[in-house]
Order: structure tokens, then C-alpha cells, then sequence
């Protein structure tokens, strides 16, 4: 299991955007050399974990529990095949592509040694949005990528340091329970039944999955 590249980006302007202030920085391009990883602050203060990175609207990215995303090499290699073109490092919006790591079917809480510094634990899926869909410039991407269902992860930084292309990736905490990226993703967009069963992952899982897998178990009894 290791990184394949880092990758980050700057802020763009662009027409697909719904941020009001037209830029976005989801074209993130791998870079050479070590690039910094420590915890950005609070959402909706903080940007993201990675230096050099920008996230343009704080509002619904970067932060403390969305300081990092990564997406395997792997999910990304299935699209290519669908969607009959290549996919760079980094299409994804991803800071870190990785290879030979179940990304989406990582448990929420899970924690990464990446390199031999940095420290990340698994938080929640990734939740598609129009800017993604307008980077990549397919029909209905919102609702295919849903519908696929392996959204990559986000995660927060425990231990900050620097990291490359190349660095090993080690699994080396896996909580006691189901609780999987692609369950959570599941959870908060088409199976809002699957809310209470997050609960299982505590505060590990991301506060906004967090309440409201809490609100539909108070209202509904589960």
C-alpha cells in the first residue's frame, strides 16, 4: 500500500462552479518533493490539511474532519474503463492517490501511517457536488458516482509531518465495528434507513454524519 502521488491545487476560476465567488480548487495536479500535512482548523475556518492546497469555499469543504482526501487508484482505473478516457492523478479533486488500499471500504475511525510521520484517521465519504461534475464534464456524474457508491475518504490529521509520492501507507488501527466509508456515503444520500448504524462509529465519524445519524435515531426509535 503506498501513494502513487500528492497532489494539490490552486484556485481557478471557472463557469461550472457553485461557489459564489466563481473559483474553485478542485484541479489538483501531483507535485515532486514533500509537501506539509498538519490539522487546518475548524470548518468552515480551515482549509485544507495539505500546504500549498486551496479550498475555495469553506463553507462545505476543507477543515479538521475534511483535511484530506484520498481515492484509490483502483475505483478510479473501474471509471476509466466506463467512462472510455484516461484519469490522471488528482482528477478526482483527491490530494492523494493511492494504490492497494480499499479506500472506500475503509472503516470510519480507521487510522493510516502515512510515511513515516503523518498520522490520518478515516472520517466520511466523499459527497459529489456540481463543481465536481462540471471538472469532469460528464452527464449526470452527480447520480452515477452516488450510484457507484465508492466515494473515496476524507480524513483528519492526528500526527501532522510531511509526505511524497512513493511514501508507504499502513493501516495501523482498525476500530471494532461495520461502520465502512461506503456504508456512512450510503447512510447520508440514498439509504437514510442506514443512519442509526453509524452511530456504532462514534465520534471517530464526522460531526455533521454524526448528528444526524442521532437525529433519525431519536425521531424514528432506532
Amino acid at each position: 500500500m503506498k501513494l502513487l502521488s500528492v497532489n494539490l491545487g490552486r484556485a481557478k476560476a471557472v463557469t461550472y462552479t457553485d461557489n459564489p465567488e466563481g473559483v474553485t480548487g478542485i484541479d489538483k495536479q501531483p507535485v515532486d518533493g514533500p509537501v506539509r500535512v498538519s490539522a487546518p482548523g475548524p470548518k468552515g475556518v480551515g482549509g485544507s490539511g495539505l500546504a500549498g492546497d486551496a479550498v475555495c469555499k469553506l463553507e462545505h469543504h476543507g477543515g479538521d474532519d475534511q483535511a484530506v482526501y484520498a481515492m484509490a487508484r483502483e475505483d478510479m482505473d473501474a471509471w476509466e474503463r466506463e467512462l472510455g478516457r484516461p484519469l490522471a492523478h488528482g482528477a478526482f479533486g483527491e490530494n492523494l492517490t493511492t494504490e492497494g488500499l480499499d479506500v472506500s471500504g475503509a472503516q470510519i475511525g480507521e487510522r493510516w501511517r502515512v510515511g513515516p510521520a503523518v498520522l490520518l484517521e478515516v472520517t466520511c465519504g466523499r459527497i459529489p457536488c456540481r463543481t465536481f461534475q462540471g471538472h469532469l464534464g460528464e452527464k449526470q456524474w452527480v447520480k452515477r458516482f452516488t450510484q457507484r457508491g465508492a466515494p473515496g475518504a476524507y480524513l483528519r490529521v492526528i500526527e501532522p509531518g510531511e509526505i511524497r509520492a512513493g511514501d508507504p501507507v499502513e493501516i495501523v488501527h482498525r476500530p471494532e465495528h461495520d461502520v465502512t466509508v461506503a456504508l456512512q456515503f450510503r447512510a447520508v444520500t440514498t439509504e437514510r434507513t442506514l443512519l442509526p448504524r453509524l452511530l456504532a462509529a462514534g465520534e471517530a465519524l464526522h460531526p455533521e454524519s454524526l448528528r444526524l445519524a442521532r437525529e433519525y435515531a431519536e425521531k424514528h426509535g432506532a
